[in-house]
């Protein structure tokens, strides 16, 4: 079944150009992003959070900014954009944190299974120790936190449901994160590293039984049609993944005042459309695996309890013992979550 959503998503690669005022004056911003492309009202809400971010600033600055909008990795492959950004190859794009985890390991934070059990939870670190540290981190390596988007996470399996710890041995399961991925070796499974916009392809072709990802992924990459089973993260999740609108400190800061202050205040006003946006999807993706005939298992506290204490002795140590950095930022999660 062919769904208004699954058509935008479909849309030819373009950018969305806004335009306010007149364009010789405009400086114009590049927003790139891995997920499917829609309309500023209609589709993927990450999508709908950077298209409404260009308007804003389109109208804040009486047309002096520009932005265009780039889905599906159209610009930049979807890997590389983080470290396009920190050279200053890039303005913005709406990114998953730990898939920078290879080139900065301390971003792996953003998706440490167990860590943040709820939205609420992970929305406050923007204003806590946890959050200040990790911004400063990433400014001083050349990135910008603009908008802070959390997300939950569920899978999606072709052969058996995937809930407990213990339903994951033998299972080749896409984790999201090197952390993710420890625990769930742990737990007796293979794992596969490969972004969420790939997920499909590794399940359709038996590469990958079983998808963790965030419930809007589950449901714009279509993963309902190649799999029997979803286990759903909208009531508790051991898997919460940091995936901020991220902006290049070099370019932000080559910004008049004026701007930089128009970017920070609208990143921020988003915020709030990507939590609705996250848990509505949250609720959305259980409708649409039941109508593709899936099976839907549901999270409980119990068993989130038993995902957090494998990770507490194996993915929570190796981070925290990478560098002083991993230390200092895990501590400060923990702290805040006491």
């Amino acid at each position: 079944m062919i769904t208004r959503r699954h058509l935008l998503g479909t849309a030819l690669a373009a950018p969305a150009i806004l335009h306010f005022g007149p364009a010789q004056a405009a400086t114009t911003l590049k927003i790139s992003h891995q997920f499917p492309g829609g309309t500023i009202d209609k589709g993927d809400f990450r999508d709908r959070l950077c298209r409404k971010f260009a308007e804003e600033i389109g109208k804040r600055s009486g047309g002096e900014l520009v932005g265009e909008v780039y889905p599906g990795s159209s610009l930049i492959k979807t890997t590389a954009q983080f470290s396009a950004m920190r050279k200053g190859a890039l303005d913005l794009s709406l990114y998953p944190m730990p898939y920078a985890g290879g080139e900065l390991p301390e971003t792996n934070i953003g998706l440490m299974p167990g860590l943040v059990s709820t939205y609420e939870q992970g929305l406050s670190w923007k204003t806590k120790p946890v959050g200040k540290a990790l911004a400063d981190f990433l400014a001083d390596k050349g990135i910008m936190l603009i908008t802070w988007v959390w997300q939950a996470g569920g899978v999606a399996s072709r052969t058996r449901p995937l809930v407990a710890p213990e339903d994951a041995k033998g299972l080749k399961v896409r984790g999201g994160s090197r952390e993710m991925d420890m625990v769930l070796q742990t737990a007796g499974a293979a794992v596969l590293s490969v972004p969420s916009n790939e997920i499909y392809a590794a399940m359709q072709t038996g590469a990958c039984d079983a998808g963790i990802t965030s419930s809007t992924s589950l449901i714009s990459f279509r993963l309902e049609e190649v799999a029997k089973h979803l286990t759903s993260g909208a009531g508790t999740s051991y898997w919460f993944m940091l995936e901020p609108l991220m902006m290049s400190k070099a370019i932000f800061d080559k910004l008049p005042q004026k701007h930089q202050d128009i970017i920070l205040t609208v990143g921020s006003e988003l915020e709030a459309f990507g939590k609705e946006g996250a848990q509505a999807d949250d609720i959305e993706v259980t409708k649409v695996y039941e109508k593709a005939g899936a099976k839907i298992s549901v999270l409980d506290e119990p068993t989130v309890a038993k995902w957090r204490d494998i990770a507490r002795d194996t993915a929570w140590k190796d981070y925290g013992a990478k560098t002083e950095m991993t230390a200092k930022l895990l501590k400060l999660a923990t702290d805040s979550a006491a």
